[in-house]
């Protein structure tokens, strides 16, 4: 793909978190970034030396020093240079690798710009290296992906599709219906002569195996956007039953004030649990009781009803020493979301139903017995599954969006066939699911707005 307009000149910005370190990372990209790292690096001459190779020197202004005076010494600094096409951006690429002030860093940025460069917009850096073809778009969106991934899992799927595992499962669908495609274009330039070049047979062989592969594809995205995301689970249960206590213990913090005063609890507590890689996001609610005269309790209880309510999990804790009944009628609508864990086991002499079917999950949260089985509990309902992240796993909602365009164009092509229409009408669906898988990798021209849309999440160095 082509560059042109902002993307002709050269840029800058620091590629390291800002704040003070021990070094700081600035990166210049473009046609000009070695002969503008050459005004500013005092040390030698850079254009001459070879590719991927770091030089020790100085930084200093572009500006020649006052007659008589001595020239302003920035920066020591290391400089590597990278020359197009073999760098991140595929353009002539220039990182200096500074002392980590934020001055130091800030100043260094103001001698490119003077020396010729512009700063640089967020995620430019990586939007150049897709429009110079060193990275398809599902790529490029995965760069972001591994920059946020705070968790194993997300960090595995994000690297897989980095290298190319999602966009090569749409590069072999799109290959075979591009070949496809093809056959029928050709039926109709002979459509006088009423040959068949394209065997229906195979392509309903083609169409299934399609559906079955983009169907998938699809299904993972729960799995995907779970590990992207993180689970919430909402921890709901009438007062003193051992919310606060349950979340501390699996937490492992005194995070929560525990009290035997029901009503503690008053505002949500957010934290977060890393179980097996996956995020979990665990929300200790106010107690739920049907009657109480505290105003501000009152908009607790129905806070935490919302909670639940959002919540991709319920752990529902029941105190097995409260003798009244422990269900809440609204509950009911979520059961296939709802953990019942019965807490306060260490408090009971004998538990009748512990053979039960499904088996019940009996814990004691203040003794810490049981948390494991509870754990374990929320990663089942979550995932079901050891996570396999070398395959294919849907993580970003606009190629989910696009996968069900094509899937509905899919079932299309499968309607006309199964009602024999003719290839010119065929060809329209096909070219829709062509589109489609296309806009996701970037092999059709994505719109600009789009483009700026998914490039402007990125940091600025990146």
């Amino acid at each position: 793909m082509k560059l042109s307009g902002d993307f002709q000149d050269t840029i800058v910005a620091l590629a390291t978190p800002p704040g003070v370190g021990a070094i700081g990372v600035i990166r210049l990209s473009g046609n000009e970034a070695i002969k503008i790292a050459d005004k500013i690096f005092t040390s030698k001459k850079l254009s001459p030396q070879e590719s991927h190779t770091a030089h020790f020197g100085h930084i200093s202004p572009p500006q020649p020093p006052p007659k008589g005076g001595l020239k302003e010494v920035i920066d020591e600094v290391v400089v590597t240079i990278y020359k197009a096409p073999k760098s991140y951006t595929g353009e002539n690429t220039v990182e200096i690798s500074g002392h980590g002030s934020p001055y130091i860093l800030g100043k260094i940025i103001e001698v490119c710009i003077a020396a010729g460069a512009r700063l640089a917009k967020p995620g430019e850096f990586t939007q150049r290296a897709f429009l110079n073809g060193k990275l398809d778009l599902a790529q490029a969106e995965a760069v972001a992906d591994l920059i946020a991934a705070n968790n194993k899992a997300a960090q595995q799927t994000a690297l897989n599709q980095l290298r190319g595992g999602f966009s090569n499962d749409l590069k072999l669908l799109r290959g075979e219906l591009i070949n496809f495609a093809a056959l029928i274009e050709l039926e109709l330039d002979f459509s006088d002569e009423d040959v068949e070049f394209a065997d229906r047979d195979k392509f309903r062989a083609l169409i299934s195996n399609l559906k079955f592969q983009i169907s998938t594809l699809l299904n993972s995205f729960k799995l995907g956007n779970a590990i992207k995301n993180g689970i919430s689970v909402a921890i709901i249960g009438k007062p003193n039953a051992g919310k606060s206590t349950l979340l501390n213990a699996l937490l492992n913090e005194e995070r929560a004030i525990v009290s035997d005063i029901a009503g503690t609890t008053r505002d949500t507590i957010e934290e977060t649990l890393n179980i097996n890689g996956v995020l979990f996001r665990l929300i200790d609610t106010a107690g739920i009781r049907d009657h109480s005269n505290d105003h501000i309790e009152n908009l607790g209880i129905e806070r935490s009803k919302q909670n639940a309510e959002k919540a991709d999990i319920i752990i529902h804790l029941v105190d097995l020493t409260d003798k009244e009944d422990y269900e809440f009628d609204w509950l009911r609508s979520y059961e296939s979301k709802t953990i019942t864990v019965f807490n306060k086991a260490d408090l009971v002499n004998e538990i009748s139903d512990a053979t039960s079917q499904p088996p019940r999950l009996f814990l004691s949260a203040k003794k810490r017995e049981g948390i494991e089985l509870v754990k374990q509990a929320l990663y089942d309902k979550a995932i079901g599954k050891e996570i396999n992240t070398e395959s294919t796993i849907v993580t970003n909602a606009r190629h989910h969006q696009a996968l069900q365009k094509i899937m509905e164009s899919i079932e299309a092509i499968e309607a006309g066939m199964a009602n024999n229409l003719s290839g010119d009408l065929l060809t329209i669906d096909i070219r829709r699911a062509l589109h489609f898988l296309g806009e996701i990798t970037g092999q059709v021209e994505v719109d600009r707005d789009i483009l700026g849309t998914i490039f402007g999440k990125f940091c600025i160095g990146k």
